[in-house]
């Protein structure tokens, strides 16, 4: 992603689900496919989703929309790896973050645990368990709930109290202008702890941008993505909270 020139922009924040997202590829390819595989592709969640927030930011007043399945050329390892280490940035320039529960189907955000209808995800939307939607949830100016059906369910401000008793971060971080800043590293670490991410190594890259750091992306390494996290962390910041956690 070029960032814009105008700064006004939204960003979505949504659960991958595989096999049905639609790629940077594919999505500047739209138009070139033969009709039989440009349906296939209209078909998909994933299409739906973009569609879907793109009539949201429309409707909201935004040209620009970024999202990341389709906004990062993943051919190029340069540019996964520019993306990976900006993601924060870019969620906490954004004017608004529409967060997309594909899970929730009521028209009220979820106030009670539900052991039967999430059973995988600790009794909450998947969303709350995943590794990248932390910094999601944290770094935008505002963040927009919405349910399966876009019909939006709440804010993060108006949420904030259920928010914190669902991810153990305090509603003044959630609620305070200055957001994601003065966070300690064991902070983090511990909002972070019973988060899942498909890739092992994206449990550490998911946190760069919350803990202040870059480092490259070295896919395959395994736990030595958090080994290098930690000390990159060590290196470059003053905050010893992390030997506490």
């Amino acid at each position: 992603m070029k960032e814009p020139r105008d700064p006004s922009y939204a960003i979505l924040s949504h659960r991958w689900k595989e096999g049905m997202e639609v790629g940077y590829e594919e999505m500047i390819g739209l138009m070139k496919m033969e009709e039989e595989k440009r349906e296939e592709v209209k078909k998909r969640h994933g299409y739906d989703k973009i569609i879907k927030s793109c009539e949201q930011a429309e409707k909201d007043g935004y040209e620009w929309l970024w999202i990341d399945t389709c906004c990062i050329d993943k051919r190029s390892s340069a540019e996964l790896s520019e993306a990976i280490n900006s993601m924060y940035r870019w969620y906490q320039n954004a004017q608004i973050c529409y967060a997309y529960l594909n899970d929730v189907g009521g028209s009220t955000f979820p106030t009670k645990k539900d052991d039967d209808k999430f059973a995988k995800s600790n009794g909450w939307p998947e969303w709350f368990v995943r590794g990248w939607t932390l910094q999601e949830l944290i770094a935008p100016k505002q963040v927009e709930f919405f349910n399966e059906n876009w019909v939006p369910i709440g804010n993060r401000r108006q949420l904030a109290s259920m928010l914190e008793s669902i991810t153990r971060i305090p509603k003044e971080v959630l609620t305070g202008s200055g957001a994601g800043r003065g966070l300690s590293v064991a902070q983090i670490m511990s909002w972070a702890a019973d988060r899942k991410t498909t890739r092992e190594e994206d449990r550490a890259y998911s946190l760069m941008g919350l803990c202040g750091v870059n480092m490259p992306m070295l896919y395959g390494e395994g736990k030595k993505a958090f080994q290098r996290l930690q000390l990159e962390i060590i290196r470059t910041s003053t905050d010893h909270s992390i030997f506490a956690w």
